[in-house]
């Protein structure tokens, strides 16, 4: 159970539609259920609005299968599954209603919550070899509830591929700028954007890019105010972050 889902239920209890034995049944669970090899936080989605996330690089397929059955019998209607492999995903197949996507290896089990809200995260790939993380970040961001807007292949390589979409990255509450090479697309970005501007450095690039480290400190130390960093090739930190960002405004 999430946040939003918490107010409507104390909401119907407040307006008689509910009475208060029947909404405590519905949040009468333990705040984790341990299956041994794993303890499942069942109240991270009342504490922080957005439940658990399945990290799945270094776990057996088994152990996904079990931890995303036990979220979907505690009520959880979306569960996003990071880092998975074809492989797993396929198992996973068999059991659970996943849809699996290859290119950010990236599973999203149940039902795609429907956007909420007017505004928008844009997130902005500064090539066709960044688009693993980007699609990370995007999916990410929508399995959460947020509306996204895709601008791929907008690399300062061809400044004008960006300028062209100046409306979208106008109209933003919050931009994820994904580029390896030099890592320059978040600076652009950011002196064009009135909103925050996530960074995502990616591992793409020649052997002077040090597998990302090249873009990651660039991106440090962009002259533009109001951009952040996460980590290399972290779509998903990135995803997560703008959609933090994102609620908030909506709140607001």
């Amino acid at each position: 159970m999430e946040q939003n889902e918490l107010k409507a239920l104390l909401q119907q209890v407040a307006e008689g539609q509910l009475s208060v034995d029947d909404a405590v049944l519905q949040v009468r669970t333990a705040p984790f259920t341990d299956l041994g090899f794993a303890k499942i936080d069942c109240h991270r989605g009342i504490r922080q609005g957005v439940s658990e996330v399945i990290y799945g690089a270094g776990k057996t397929p088994e152990q996904i299968a079990a931890i995303a059955g036990k979220m979907r019998e505690a009520g959880q209607r979306t569960v996003l599954i990071t880092r998975l492999s074809a492989q797993a995903a396929e198992f996973l197949q068999q059991s659970l209603p996943l849809a699996y996507h290859a290119e950010a290896r990236l599973g999203i089990v149940g039902e795609m919550p429907v956007p909420q809200g007017r505004a928008s995260i844009v997130v902005a790939a500064a090539g066709t070899s960044d688009l693993p993380v980007a699609e990370e970040a995007a999916l990410t961001a929508e399995a959460l509830g947020s509306r996204v807007v895709r601008l791929y292949d907008v690399g300062v390589a061809g400044l004008h591929r960006l300028l062209a979409h100046t409306e979208e990255l106008m109209r933003a509450r919050v931009i994820i700028a994904v580029a390896g090479m030099e890592g320059a697309l978040a600076s652009v970005i950011g002196g064009l954007a009135d909103c925050p501007v996530i960074a995502v450095p990616t591992s793409v690039g020649y052997g002077a890019s040090f597998g990302g480290l090249s873009a990651l400190l660039s991106m440090l130390n962009s002259c533009a105010s109001g951009v952040s960093v996460v980590n290399i090739d972290n779509g998903f930190g990135a995803g997560y972050l703008a959609h933090m960002i994102n609620r908030i405004g909506e709140e607001a």
